[in-house]
């Protein structure tokens, strides 16, 4: 913002108060800075807008800031916040252009006759023979919609409100592949922008031999190329910056692609497929020279279904596995099309072609660098966590001495019971573990049912006096209903105030989820340092 707001004021002085834009300014009064000013900030958030999708170079900036401080990591896991703003910023600043541009127009439409007279300064309107400055024949109407610029400025502006308006929440959930074709005018988008200063119809006044005097011939018109202190002023039209801005972020870019694009190309092969009762599909993956931590993500891309769809997924198995697992919840057309396709696959075959990008970095990545985790999932948003929970079962396994986690308190929020099927046998084998090696109260976990019917509820009340869960099978018996995370972060505040150390909160879940918890977490921080704090993260795709 603050670098905005530099570029808005200082490009708005020069072209407010620049000598060479003297008559420039006769004609298109304050519209003239009002808007140059936003085409600068334009070109700096057009600079930015491709960085934070760059996941690639986010993940190898992340990997090197881990000296650096948590500080610095979690702003780079806020890069699709970061991008929003800046979209934010660039429909701003293009509205406000499109303004003044047609205020332009309308203005010139005013002052026709001095318009006629007076804009051959700008140097647009030449003789065929001789090169003298000669009327405009054109209406500024045409002008404006015949010109590179004006003819590119509708372009980039139509593009932007198609983006933009496919990218609205609801459209993006209900309809993604209108979201992300729509989303890919961004090419057109830059491609208009390359072009649209290359028409240089921003004109300032150039020096002449004798110069120009504007103090002494601005007010006497009908002296100009007369006397010898008033010769016909020359203008010319600023050189193209445009390009200078966004040149150094497209080529990161394109790299970012052909990079996809070679990964793509690389052999995918399937080790296990398994369908889930609860309609979920696991895939166990094996690719050469794949290396994964916890909680990363990949992108998956199945040309059957669409050659330019990817789309990302958590990986919910173990760095410590030689393969990787992928589990996919059917919640749009492209995962409907996939299960599909698994389902009607002959037994024994191979599944269909896969193309995967990745892996790359999130904020789960950090968990074991807080002596106390706490982690929350909400229905498939559970995935980050299961190849936490698994990597701690094999640095048990292994009696890893750099595990630095003491304590970890695991939630997990589901709407059906089904939905605990998959997972269950994950929590059994760690709650196993756990008493085998003494460590029970190493993990705890509760998991919440949020939504259930009469027959549930009787069948759940007849077996309440049994040992085990009648869900999931586990000693920890599910809570019906959702959290009360007032009572869960008091009790945990109150428990962990022993280890005086900071606890990280982590969300893979909805936004309004999100709002809670990062509340929750200043809220339940004490002012002192020395005690407990909690440093809320949540997963962003």
């Amino acid at each position: 913002m603050g670098i905005n707001i530099f570029l808005f004021v200082r490009f708005y002085l020069f072209y407010d108060s620049g000598p060479q834009f003297f008559y420039t300014r006769q004609l298109l009064g304050s519209a003239l800075a009002w808007a140059r000013a936003p085409a600068a900030v334009l070109n700096f958030n057009c600079m930015l807008i491709l960085l934070p999708v760059c996941r690639n170079l986010l993940s190898l900036l992340r990997g090197s800031f881990v000296c650096c401080g948590r500080t610095m990591r979690k702003q780079l896991d806020k890069n699709l916040t970061f991008h929003k703003l800046v979209a934010y910023m660039i429909a701003l600043m293009t509205g406000n252009c499109c303004f003044k541009y047609i205020l332009h127009v309308s203005r010139f439409k005013q002052i026709e006759l001095v318009y006629r007279v007076v804009t051959c300064y700008i140097n647009m309107c030449r003789h065929p023979t001789n090169g003298t400055n000669t009327l405009v024949s054109q209406t500024p109407t045409i002008f404006a919609f015949t010109t590179i610029a004006g003819l590119t400025g509708v372009v980039i502006t139509l593009a932007l409100i198609l983006m933009i308006t496919s990218s609205m929440e609801v459209i993006r959930r209900s309809y993604f592949e209108v979201f992300w074709y729509t989303h890919h005018l961004f090419i057109i988008f830059f491609a208009g922008l390359v072009f649209h200063g290359a028409g240089r119809i921003v004109r300032g006044q150039v020096s002449t031999d004798p110069p120009h005097n504007t103090t002494l011939c601005k007010d006497h018109p009908d002296k100009w190329g007369k006397i010898s202190e008033c010769p016909i002023p020359q203008f010319a039209g600023g050189f193209p910056q445009t390009w200078m801005w966004v040149i150094g972020p497209m080529v990161i870019y394109i790299c970012e692609r052909l990079l996809r694009f070679i990964r793509y190309l690389q052999a995918v092969r399937y080790k296990k497929i398994v369908m889930h009762p609860s309609r979920v599909l696991e895939l166990q993956l094996v690719k050469s020279g794949f290396k994964m931590d916890v909680g990363q993500y990949v992108f998956l891309n199945c040309p059957e279904i669409s050659q330019l769809e990817w789309h990302p997924f958590t990986m919910t198995s173990a760095p410590e596995e030689e393969f990787f697992t992928i589990h996919i919840r059917q919640a749009g057309d492209w995962t409907e099309k996939l299960i599909k396709m698994v389902e009607n696959l002959p037994e024994g075959s191979q599944g269909p072609k896969i193309g995967v990008d990745g892996p790359f970095g999130t904020a789960s990545e950090d968990v074991f660098d807080y002596e106390v985790s706490m982690l929350v999932g909400a229905g498939i948003g559970v995935t980050p966590f299961a190849s936490i929970l698994k990597s701690i079962w094999y640095k048990f396994k292994d009696s890893n001495p750099k595990l630095r986690t003491r304590k970890i308190y695991f939630y997990w929020l589901c709407r059906e019971t089904h939905a605990f099927e998959w997972f269950a046998d994950l929590l059994q084998v760690l709650e196993k573990e756990m008493d085998e090696r003494g460590l029970k109260d190493f993990l705890t976990y509760k998991l919440f049912l949020t939504g259930w019917d009469h027959t549930h509820a009787a069948h759940v009340m007849v077996h309440f006096d049994k040992d085990t869960d009648v869900i999931t099978g586990l000693k920890q018996k599910t809570h019906y209903g959702r959290p009360n995370w007032d009572k869960e972060f008091e009790n945990m505040s109150f428990i962990i105030h022993i280890y005086r150390s900071v606890v990280g909160t982590f969300l893979c879940g909805p936004a309004a989820l999100a709002k809670v918890l990062e509340k929750k977490c200043v809220k339940y921080s004490d002012v002192d340092p020395r005690k407990t704090k909690f440093y809320f993260n949540k997963e962003n795709f």
